[in-house]
């Protein structure tokens, strides 16, 4: 066998490339995604806590608890 007919699959080079090119598109996708999703919570997380101190300093700037 040579790297011809390897690559070739038997006739069947287009389905099983393609079938690996989804399936790498997928996986990486799965790693991806949740990265992003966690990046994105960590953001909105500390906006949370930066505006919730800075009404606690404006409150309490003011007097009030």
């Amino acid at each position: 066998m040579n790297w011809s007919e390897f690559f070739n699959m038997g006739g069947y080079a287009f389905y099983v490339w393609t079938s690996y090119a989804l399936t790498l598109i997928i996986v990486v996708a799965n790693i991806i995604s949740p990265i992003m999703q966690r990046k994105k919570a960590i953001k909105r997380i500390k906006r949370a806590i930066k505006r919730e101190n800075i009404e606690l300093a404006n409150n309490h700037g003011q007097g009030q608890k």
